[in-house]
């Protein structure tokens, strides 16, 4: 079981409502520093941070969390992050 990232850039746009573990990536408009957002995809992206790594990070930042568990919060993040920037499921505008 792992999860499966459609490359929307959602989650690396909206650093604000991530947490305080992603501030250091803040440009200061809560968008990546790394992100490219012609094509919304990770500049760095072979040697983004930990944290930035699900499975990776997942053994580092959240291991008191059972995996499952895990990964469905981070799919109904991900869901969420879709439903405020007005996205469908694969990153196609809504609005």
């Amino acid at each position: 079981m792992s999860f499966k990232c459609d490359k929307c850039g959602l989650c690396c746009k909206s650093l604000k409502l991530m947490g305080k573990l992603y501030s250091d990536l803040d440009n200061g408009n809560g968008c990546c520093k790394y992100l490219n957002i012609n094509n919304n995809l990770c500049s760095i992206y072979e040697k983004r941070p930990l944290k930035c790594r699900i499975e990776e990070g997942y053994k580092v930042y959240f291991p008191s969390i059972p995996y499952e568990i895990y990964l469905k919060k981070t799919e109904e993040g991900c869901k969420k992050l879709k439903e405020i920037w007005g996205q469908n499921k694969d990153g196609q505008n809504l609005i």
